[in-house]
């Protein structure tokens, strides 16, 4: 049986989103990277900082641009966008997709790609490089599609999380 796919609309982020996507966030965040149970160190990351206030700041800062997939019911996903960031893996680009969410019932929708091209369609419309992203090196699915869709490995970084760093694989969009 094939479920029904919900009509989206790709819209700028307001800041009646911002519980929505702190809620969203912890939602994708905890399922993609806490596969073993949830300890005190990653509970206490996640919830300092995907909140409303945090989503408020970046909605008031005008180097970050927010796009959101709404459906029916609400906020399925979105793509953070941040200019003046520089690439970890160096190269010219000072552009960063600082995050693309959709929550997990609503991939193979077509939302995430929705989202990709809109985001890269603002980095244009504003002026902005090609931008770069990273993602979980251990996220096979998440690297793949960024490679289908016109980006290509171009490092390593690591993300920290207090003392602990994990392995991050640097994407850059090829123009």
């Amino acid at each position: 049986m094939t479920r029904p796919m919900l009509q989206t609309a790709i819209r700028p982020a307001a800041a009646g989103d911002c519980t929505s996507l702190a809620a969203l966030s912890i939602e994708v965040w905890t399922g993609t990277y806490l596969r073993n149970g949830v300890s005190g160190h990653f509970a206490d990351y996640v919830l300092s900082r995907y909140t409303p206030a945090h989503f408020a700041e970046a909605l008031d800062n005008p180097a970050e641009r927010l796009l959101v997939s709404q459906n029916r019911d609400g906020i399925d996903g979105y793509i953070r966008l941040a200019h003046g960031r520089p690439s970890p893996a160096g190269g010219a680009s000072c552009t960063e997709i600082a995050t693309l969410y959709v929550q997990p019932r609503h991939h193979g929708h077509g939302t995430g790609l929705r989202l990709l091209q809109a985001g890269l369609q603002l980095c244009r419309s504003n002026g902005w490089d090609a931008p770069w992203l990273t993602s979980n090196s251990d996220n096979a699915r998440a690297i793949s599609f960024y490679l289908r869709n016109g980006f290509e490995q171009a490092g390593q970084t690591h993300f920290s999380i207090g003392q602990a760093n994990y392995p991050n694989t640097v994407l850059q969009y090829r123009a």
